[in-house]
């Protein structure tokens, strides 16, 4: 079998809640590192997510 194109990578929230989400990407075209604005649930607002790996 061949091995997946994507890897999965950990979004982690810049407010320091520990708060993160787990999502994949395609390391071929998306060279950089991801970053996001989503909800956080621990701090009740929008903040920053950004890949760190997942262990």
């Amino acid at each position: 079998m061949a091995k997946p194109t994507t890897i999965l990578v950990k979004l982690q929230s810049t407010a320091d809640t520990g708060y993160y989400y787990v999502t994949k990407k395609n390391p071929r075209t998306q060279t950089g590192k991801l970053s996001f604005r989503k909800y956080d649930p621990v701090a009740r607002r929008h903040v920053v997510f950004k890949e760190t790996k997942l262990k």
